[in-house]
């Protein structure tokens, strides 16, 4: 059975014409027709209306100029882009007075922002980093860093040191037992760089110029808070100046805490916490060390005082009268 309509062998578009479509198109165009029987092998050339019928014999087609075919592709194309110029135009018409308002002197950042992703909390402290002029304070919990840390901490600190930046950091005393820590102090010292240590701290903090804040949203430190607000950011700076007062120096020796009943100092904040209510795990964490040392000194405290059990513990700590030297304080 045959057919008069064209078998569309290999679709495309015009902007993709066919290797045996081009050869024929050009051939028509330079011979000035093609036979229809021949034509059929691109049937792209009738459908892209490359070729019309010859009105003087139906067996040939003759080509169209590619001039004309052109033009045609391209007028619905210009008229896109002239409508989507005047949409342009009429789009900055709309936003234009608005964007006058946002030009004039006035804070143009949030007062909080929420910062998702280690990246993003990265570029964003690297931006106040650079644009820091005077003074950076920071607070940094949880014990001595690792090697790769504080590798990467004394490349950003150099361009601190150059700048003459004021830089004082607060850690926890467990971080007296971090030999690259105390390295790493030592080397700051070039410049204007303190470091001091308490036994508990606060989360993380960072102040650059008492003008932007950043504090963790989240325990994992995915999340974190970009602060602009100048009551929050002074509010803060103030706890770190409290803070500070209170520290020790890293590079020099620590005041000495003498035990009482045999219970040291730590173990004396550890005992306060347990009393508290807190898990072994907040503990550690809230005093820079790891869980296995955390229950070490509980273990500890529970000798000295003769605790058969965790419940018992915690009245024993009340009863002992060993956190009445915290009190005095």
């Amino acid at each position: 059975m045959t057919t008069n309509s064209p078998i569309r062998a290999h679709p495309h578009s015009m902007a993709e014409l066919c290797d045996e479509g081009k050869r024929l198109y050009a051939s028509a165009l330079r011979t000035g027709r093609i036979g229809r029987a021949e034509a059929e092998a691109a049937p792209c050339l009738m459908e892209f209306a490359l070729l019309d019928p010859d009105p003087d014999d139906a067996d040939w087609l003759r080509p169209v100029p590619p001039t004309s075919v052109l033009a045609q592709r391209l007028r619905p194309l210009e008229r896109e882009i002239q409508e989507r110029r005047a949409l342009a135009v009429e789009l900055t018409d709309v936003f234009e007075p608005f964007m006058a308002i946002s030009a004039q002197d006035r804070p143009s950042v949030h007062a909080i922002t929420v910062l998702e992703g280690v990246t993003r909390i990265n570029a964003a402290i690297g931006i106040a980093t650079a644009e820091c002029k005077s003074e950076i304070l920071t607070v940094q919990p949880g014990g001595g860093r690792s090697e790769a840390i504080l590798t990467e901490a004394v490349k950003r600190s150099q361009g601190i040191i150059e700048r003459g930046i004021t830089m004082r950091t607060l850690y926890q005393h467990t971080a007296r037992h971090s030999q690259g820590t105390i390295a790493y102090a030592e080397y700051m010292r070039q410049g204007k760089v303190e470091v001091r240590t308490l036994e508990e701290l606060i989360e993380r903090l960072m102040i650059f110029d008492r003008t932007v804040a950043f504090i963790p949203a989240r325990d994992d430190r995915q999340i974190a808070l970009e602060l602009r607000h100048p009551g929050l950011v002074e509010y803060l700076a103030k706890v770190f100046e409290q803070l500070w007062q209170r520290a020790a120096p890293l590079l020099e020796e620590a005041p000495y805490d003498p035990p009482t009943d045999g219970i040291t100092g730590v173990q004396r904040s550890i005992a306060r916490l347990l009393v508290e209510g807190h898990v072994d795990e907040a503990i550690a964490r809230r005093l820079g060390m790891n869980v296995r040392t955390c229950r070490a000194h509980i273990a500890k405290i529970a000798a000295a005082l003769g605790s058969g059990s965790r419940a018992q513990l915690g009245y024993l700590i009340a009863q002992s009268g060993i956190l009445d030297q915290d009190r005095s304080k």
